[in-house]
């Protein structure tokens, strides 16, 4: 198994996701990944619209300065919404990945018609416009809002009976076949919930956002990959004041 350092930028301030995080990611690591994780210092608590996403990019982007200097192999940047994401790309010589497309992808090759089961109608806004940007719309065809932000998700037996109601909606309107949590913080639930859904459908697909990141950075490394120059260039060298 090849040896790797991947890092976590946590792109809020809210202390209380630092551990619970940093665990999951971990849970999702191959036995020679060494995985460690930076917080923003400044910015929102949380990530619920293109206004938060915009106070965060700075100090993201100054975490991914500081991972290249520290020879990191790969960073995920933990957020389902993929903020500065295209623009670390730019500067980074290493894989990137939000959790969107990692988890999208990996659903797409497991279900025909994919649906995402996200927090807030603002963020599912967010969403909706990813959707689109990569041309995915004719497949992930369904976005359920389960009414929580995203500093309640830890109340896991909440979300998770939110997140099985949304998804058998979703189901019965034969809109989705398989289904991605639309927010990082939804840690440890995916497999609850396929269970769930599995004892009355049959398998069901639930993809955990972080952990497709995680292994997608890992398979990203192990192929020799990283962003192409002939799509994210290099920022040239001008006077930048921040």
């Amino acid at each position: 198994m090849t040896e790797m350092h991947l890092r976590i930028i946590l792109p809020v301030t809210a202390e209380k996701l630092h551990r619970p995080v940093l665990d999951e990611g971990r849970s999702w690591a191959s036995s020679g990944t060494t995985l460690d994780l930076r917080q923003i210092d400044r910015g929102p608590e949380s990530i619920e619209n293109a206004y938060d996403e915009a106070l965060a990019t700075s100090p993201i982007l100054d975490l991914v300065h500081e991972a290249a200097a520290d020879g990191v192999d790969g960073v995920f940047i933990s957020c389902f919404a993929e903020p500065a994401v295209h623009a670390a790309r730019e500067i980074a010589d290493f894989p990137v990945f939000g959790g969107f497309q990692p988890s999208v992808h990996a659903a797409l090759g497991m279900a025909e018609r994919v649906g995402i089961l996200t927090i807030l109608p603002d963020v599912a806004a967010m969403q909706s416009r990813l959707v689109h940007a990569q041309g995915l719309g004719e497949r992930v065809r369904d976005m359920r809002v389960i009414g929580v932000p995203v500093l309640g998700v830890d109340d896991h037996t909440l979300v998770l009976d939110r997140l099985e109601d949304a998804a058998q909606d979703s189901i019965s309107a034969g809109a989705a076949s398989g289904f991605v949590l639309g927010c990082t913080g939804m840690l440890g639930i995916a497999t609850a919930l396929s269970q769930r859904l599995s004892d009355k459908h049959g398998h069901v697909p639930v993809v955990d956002p972080t952990g497709a990141a995680i292994t997608a950075l890992e398979s990203a490394v192990r192929l020799g990959i990283k962003p192409s120059r002939l799509d994210y260039y290099p920022p040239r060298d001008k006077r930048r004041d921040s």
